[in-house]
């Protein structure tokens, strides 16, 4: 019963926690993250707890999560710069990194669908899919993001020359997203002593 998007997830599937992963970050499955939630804190409540004693842990300052999904609630918010935080941590993760820069992934059949479930990444700074003309060299990854309250948001990973960068654009109108980020990241990458700083 979650709202948003979605990959039609029903009461009782059964779903190993890699494919509540894929679902998460490649089709922004608000119903994954739900499960992903009550399985890992035990109930929803403890999970969304569990976020935000990790985001202070980091050492983010205004964020505050009220649900593992990020539809709009009043008391639910966060900020560019803690968003860079989260994500740097995140790509200490083996398995992160991997799901984030996937491109296509399979969910086998499940007690509920007999068919399998066919994802897509949808940042266009990573794949081709319909011919993007945002394909960014050295991109490994990121996530997207849109809701009528925060507008388009993207996350993006880079690595050029042993360097990895990570881009982070909130409340852009369609397409900015991908113009601003890549004109940060060029920033960046063609001015290596700033980065340094």
């Amino acid at each position: 019963k979650t709202d948003g998007s979605g990959i039609a997830r029903d009461v009782g599937e059964s779903m190993t926690m890699e494919e509540c992963l894929y679902g998460l970050m490649l089709q922004s499955a608000n119903e994954c993250a739900y499960a992903i939630a009550e399985h890992v804190g035990g109930d929803y409540d403890t999970f969304i707890h569990m976020m935000n004693e990790r985001a202070k842990e980091l050492g983010c300052l205004s964020t505050h999560f009220n649900n593992p999904h990020g539809l709009p609630d009043t008391d639910h918010y966060t900020c560019a710069y803690d968003m860079a935080l989260i994500s740097r941590e995140a790509l200490n993760s083996e398995t992160f990194r991997k799901i984030a820069g996937t491109e296509e992934y399979t969910i086998p059949p499940t007690n509920k669908h007999k068919e399998e479930t066919y994802l897509r990444n949808t940042h266009k700074m990573l794949t081709n899919y319909q011919g993007s003309e945002y394909l960014y060299d050295g991109c490994i990854g990121g996530k997207t993001g849109y809701t009528s309250a925060a507008k388009n948001t993207l996350v993006t990973f880079a690595r050029r020359e042993g360097m990895t960068l990570i881009c982070v654009v909130l409340n852009e109108e369609k397409s900015k997203q991908y113009q601003d980020t890549t004109a940060l990241l060029d920033y960046c990458f063609h001015n290596p002593a700033f980065t340094e700083k």
